[in-house]
């Protein structure tokens, strides 16, 4: 059997109290309990740390001063190691391990950091980013204490702040036939070839948009490039649907673009940040949770 910290609390207490019902009296607790608690501790290290004086209390043996003094010794640093863990949990200062999506980071991170930069200076943002998969085993893992995701096939276990809902749209070349439209019929997009963004569950979630209308993309190109998915498009090999937009409607050649709403009813998606459903948040994801619930829906 272990010995715990509250053995050693008790034993502390008859050394210092120089007996039981005195030590008893001062921890608010019952005399067997204590005597028990020292039993457990002599039996375990073959020790006698008292010499019991009948009505007169007891005093330490040789081998019990040095027990006792290591003894106090391990509690002052388990004192120290709470009050540690309490400044971690409770300190608006350190690191706070973020995982965010691939494809929300760089349109919502930069002016994100910035602002919490600005109204928290002291705590320093280690950035973690991955696709769902990656960014659920981060969390359950320990790796990250907070994600910035999608909320799509996450884990049960993950609890979810929402903090924006998105609808898929779609994204053309600006010379398209179709971009002049107020909005486009998924009809009308099936029989014409798609630029996929090929990421896990994202490209399950793009491809049951046109099945939920018994409809069938075509797929011509995959990519799990953001930016090489406008680039394609907008270079003519097809359309995209997409959930997020940047505030140019131009690529990184300069090509100009079309984002627009789909005539359906298609399904929406929840940006969330989430967290394992057991974990306590530190202080300083608390901050960073306000500050999302703040700012989010100015950056999007």
């Amino acid at each position: 059997m272990q010995y715990t910290l509250r053995q050693l609390a008790y034993l502390v207490a008859v050394a210092d109290h120089g007996s039981v019902t005195a030590a008893a009296n001062a921890l608010y607790t019952s005399q067997p309990g204590i005597s028990s608690a020292i039993a457990q501790l002599e039996a375990q290290f073959g020790l006698q740390f008292f010499i019991r004086h009948h009505a007169k209390g007891v005093s330490l043996t040789p081998a019990g001063q040095s027990f006792v003094a290591a003894a106090r010794n391990l509690l002052a640093h388990a004192e120290d190691l709470s009050q540690h863990a309490s400044a971690l949990s409770q300190s608006l200062q350190g690191n706070l391990e973020l995982g965010c999506f691939t494809t929300i980071a760089p349109i919502f991170l930069p002016r994100l950091l910035a602002a919490m930069r600005e109204d928290y200076p002291d705590i320093s943002v280690r950035l973690h980013e991955g696709d769902t998969e990656q960014l659920q085993q981060a969390l359950l893992s320990g790796q990250t204490e907070l994600a910035l995701l999608y909320d799509l096939d996450l884990a049960p276990s993950l609890y979810r702040q929402t903090l924006q809902t998105v609808l898929p749209y779609v994204l053309l070349p600006a010379t398209h036939p179709l971009a002049g439209r107020a909005a486009v019929s998924l009809q009308d997009l099936a029989p014409l070839p798609m630029v996929l963004l090929d990421l896990p569950h994202s490209r399950e979630y793009f491809l049951s948009v046109f099945r939920l209308q018994g409809l069938e993309a075509r797929v011509r190109h995959k990519t799990v490039n953001f930016e090489l998915v406008r680039g394609l498009v907008a270079a003519g090999n097809g359309y995209a649907l997409l959930n997020l937009r940047p505030q140019t409607p131009q690529t990184y050649a300069g090509d100009a673009l079309v984002c627009l709403p789909i005539v359906e009813e298609v399904p929406a998606l929840n940006i969330v940040l989430a967290w394992p459903q057991e974990l306590r948040l530190t202080r300083r994801a608390e901050a960073f949770v306000t500050l999302c619930e703040r700012n989010i829906s100015r950056l999007g």
